[in-house]
């Protein structure tokens, strides 16, 4: 793997992004840890994930600087490849958490809203869905996946304001579960996916499934006319130019 590396320790695979200075996502990532978790939940020898990136971020999210320049064919496989990885990561039915060791946003987040415990890095970082400021419409699965754990009220506002949290405001609203310092994200991680694992593994298991039925429900759930309305609006001009400015301003800092 290029852009992942694996770890396994106590039966627990710690899964790293490992992609450039950000972890930003590109469609090798997502396929990547597609494959990779598929992998994982059907091997008797792995009982559960930790996720996480490296220090100063999770992921920055998608990889604006390369989608930009994909065709019409390439941003459709890559969209319809990040939503099957949030259905993948959001069936798993073994134990995953997500250790947020920095920034992450966007699609950041939306990868550890997938997991059932996170931990966030003490320190000035962010966190949240801020794809409206870009040009980006926010899917319907991905609206769910957010209020499954703020609330529909709080999940609504901050998608409309492209609401960037900071780790206080993050552990408040009940996106992040604990903060730490940097340095023990692992041990807390690592504590709590074996408070996990010291139940009988179907009974965790089928009790996860059971209380995510409605959200597997909608992630899960025929994306195609939200997924046409996106692509139809990242093409759009004013998109676009949001975008390449965003894209400038990142390669200025290179």
């Amino acid at each position: 793997m290029n852009t992942l590396k694996v770890t396994i320790r106590e039966k627990v695979a710690i899964v790293a992004m490992d992609r450039g200075s950000s972890n930003a996502m590109n469609r090798e990532l997502v396929n990547e840890l597609q494959n990779l978790i598929i992998n994982i939940e059907q091997d008797q020898n792995i009982a559960g994930v930790i996720l996480t990136g490296k220090s100063g971020f999770f992921t920055a999210g998608l990889d604006l600087i390369e989608l930009y320049d994909y065709n019409e064919v390439e941003i459709r496989a890559f969209w319809e490849d990040f939503l099957k990885l949030v259905s993948t990561l959001t069936c798993f039915k073994k134990p995953l958490i997500s250790v947020i060791s920095g920034h992450s946003p966007a699609g950041g987040c939306v990868m550890a809203l997938c997991s059932d415990y996170r931990v966030m890095a003490e320190g000035k970082y962010i966190i949240g869905l801020n794809e409206v400021p870009v040009g980006i419409i926010v899917p319907d699965s991905i609206f769910e996946l957010y209020a499954f754990w703020i609330g529909k009220r709080k999940a609504y506002q901050y998608i409309l304001e492209g609401k960037l949290l900071t780790v206080e405001e993050a552990k408040e609203s009940g996106l992040v579960d604990e903060v730490a310092d940097i340095s023990y994200l692992m041990t807390v991680a690592e504590k709590k996916i074996q408070s996990y694992l010291q139940y009988d593994y179907t009974t965790w298991q089928q009790t996860k499934l059971n209380l995510r039925r409605e959200l597997i429900e909608k992630v899960t759930a025929d994306q195609s006319v939200t997924l046409n309305k996106v692509l139809e609006q990242w093409w759009a001009p004013r998109t676009r130019l949001i975008v390449k400015t965003i894209i400038d301003n990142l390669k200025s800092k290179q």
